[in-house]
């Protein structure tokens, strides 16, 4: 296993950074039911560049510390983007990068805003049916299309082609 450098930090900090600047300066469509959050296009990045998993994770916290639905975001939505991001990291196709953010978003946190509205009553299902069916469309809008933008895009730029390993670029 191959140690952290100061360049992957740097790497980290600005990708953590990014994401917390891109989530709250559009905080209307970044939470809630009809989700689309710009900022989870950035959660492909894992693919190219394993070193992003953790600035996400952090700029996802940071986002997550102003979200309206409190602590249980700050957990769930962190850890959905977390593992979301672990799961990129661990994709075998390009084309299957999208997928990770997709799932993993769709149902826990489809599931956390289902459980705010209805707890864990009957009206639980229902909630989760449109929650997680609202999140996933967002991710997709978000994973997909910006998403690919970035895949497509930033193994042509010079200074990032450097940082990608050479099985990724294929």
């Amino acid at each position: 296993m191959r140690k952290f450098t100061t360049k992957d930090l740097t790497l980290a900090a600005l990708i953590a950074a990014a994401y917390a600047a891109l989530t709250l300066l559009l905080p209307g469509p970044s939470y809630g039911y009809a989700q689309l959050r710009v900022a989870e296009a950035l959660t492909v990045l894992p693919f190219l560049f394993p070193q992003a998993a953790p600035g996400l994770l952090i700029g996802c916290l940071a986002a997550n510390l102003l979200s309206p639905y409190g602590l249980v975001d700050v957990v769930c939505g962190t850890a959905a983007t977390g593992l979301a991001a672990f799961l990129t990291m661990k994709c075998r196709y390009k084309w299957l990068a999208p997928l990770p953010p997709v799932l993993c978003n769709g149902v826990i946190v489809g599931g956390m805003l289902a459980w705010y509205e209805a707890g864990f009553g009957p009206n639980f299902w229902p909630m989760f049916a449109v929650a997680g069916l609202g999140v996933a469309l967002g991710e997709v809008c978000a994973c997909c299309v910006l998403g690919g933008v970035l895949l497509a895009v930033l193994p042509k730029v010079p200074y990032f082609k450097r940082l990608i390993a050479p099985e990724r670029l294929a």
